[in-house]
């Protein structure tokens, strides 16, 4: 019984970041809010939300080891990747308004939460933003996105083993996905299943001719091959910059975005890779709304989704270019227990609090009481 449980608001105002789960926390990288300075290099910011206080911080800037040498940090970047690998997290690609895209790779320990740059080989990817990253084992898989020295968009597989750092590209077998950017690539075993994103009807470069593919594409990394899938009988509409995550098996999608459709979304699928079929999820509570480029990231039973940008509400129309970014965050619960919805009964209904014992009066409050860290709402154009 999938429930909404928790909305809070007043947490990091943000488009287009990248995040992990560790533990009960969430790690989020970066993404770019509307009126902040892009032009001016800074270091990328961290912020950490605890999954059991409900609560976000931000880390403090890293200050150089020695006087007057620049750290080693990533600048503040969007439309790049993060995964957890150990107690690392690797981050790559994305872009900002000055230095453009970038294909450094970069490592954040997370125990020490200090960063550094890996000495990597072999064949590495080119700058890029937009691409998808997942994990198998100790390997990362680096999926299209859009290519800042070709101009392009790619279809492009490389990985990273991370215990010898070689990058590879794969000289891929079958029919290969398209070219597309802002998609989402999604491990379930030893299979990638790549969902959505924009591509261009006539190839790897940007005509303005966008289409929107709703067909998943599958590859094997065992050998290394496009796989041939069956037609499925329902499908979710086209997307981008939609969230995707797995649990028990099956793949999940929420929200998104579909320019020739001109229509934000916030429904869930789940797709079956046994069955190959989509079923829309209809999940009790109040969920979020509307919105593309948001963070999603499972904590036991639980997703965390967070910020991403929406139609203004002023404007109505959910044109392109008036768009608001959230500061907000919502909890997806796939089996909540007979307390959390005890909880809820007390929010919903307003009732008496007093009887009740202190760490339940305590988690009520954590539930109710929205963070203080976003900055002031700017409507942003683009």
């Amino acid at each position: 019984m999938l429930r909404w449980t928790v909305h809070l608001e007043g947490g990091p105002r943000r488009v287009n970041h990248a995040a992990v789960a560790v533990g009960h926390r969430v790690y989020s990288f970066g993404g770019y809010c509307s009126g902040e300075d892009y032009e001016t290099l800074r270091q990328i910011d961290v912020h950490i939300f605890n999954a059991v206080s409900l609560r976000w911080t931000k880390l403090p800037p890293v200050r150089p080891a020695i006087r007057g040498q620049a750290p080693v940090v990533p600048y503040m970047r969007y439309g790049h990747s993060t995964v957890l690998i150990d107690d690392t997290v690797f981050l790559w690609g994305g872009r900002n308004d000055t230095e453009g895209a970038c294909n450094v790779l970069y490592a954040f320990d997370v125990n020490t939460h200090k960063w550094s740059t890996p000495r990597v080989s072999g064949t590495v990817p080119g700058a890029r933003d937009g691409h998808s990253a997942c994990v198998l084992g100790k390997t990362m898989y680096i999926f299209g996105g859009y290519e800042q020295l070709a101009d392009c968009f790619s279809n492009d597989i490389h990985k990273l083993d991370t215990s010898t750092m070689t990058w590879t590209l794969i000289c891929t077998k079958g029919n290969p996905a398209r070219w597309r950017d802002f998609h989402s690539a999604t491990m379930l075993g030893s299979h990638m299943y790549v969902f959505g994103g924009r591509a261009d009807r006539f190839g790897p470069f940007h005509s303005n001719n966008e289409i929107y593919c709703n067909r998943i594409r599958v590859f094997d990394t065992r050998t290394e091959a496009w796989l041939d899938c069956p037609p499925t009988p329902v499908l979710p509409e086209g997307r981008r910059s939609h969230s995707a995550f797995g649990y028990n098996g099956e793949l999940y999608i929420f929200g998104g975005y579909n320019a020739r459709l001109n229509r934000h979304f916030h429904d869930l699928w789940k797709f079956n890779p046994a069955s190959f079929t989509w079923k829309k999820i209809e999940p009790k509570g109040k969920g979020p709304c509307p919105r593309r480029r948001q963070c999603c990231c499972i904590v036991g039973d639980k997703i965390v989704l967070f910020g991403g940008t929406s139609p203004s509400p002023e404007e109505g129309l959910g044109d392109e270019f008036d768009l608001i970014d959230h500061s907000d965050l919502h909890i997806l619960d796939f089996s909540p227990s007979l307390k959390t919805l005890c909880k809820l009964a007390v929010i919903q209904y307003n009732l008496d609090q007093s009887c009740l014992p202190h760490d339940i009066r305590w988690e009520l409050n954590a539930m109710t009481t929205n963070s203080n860290i976003s900055r002031p709402i700017v409507s942003s154009h683009g």
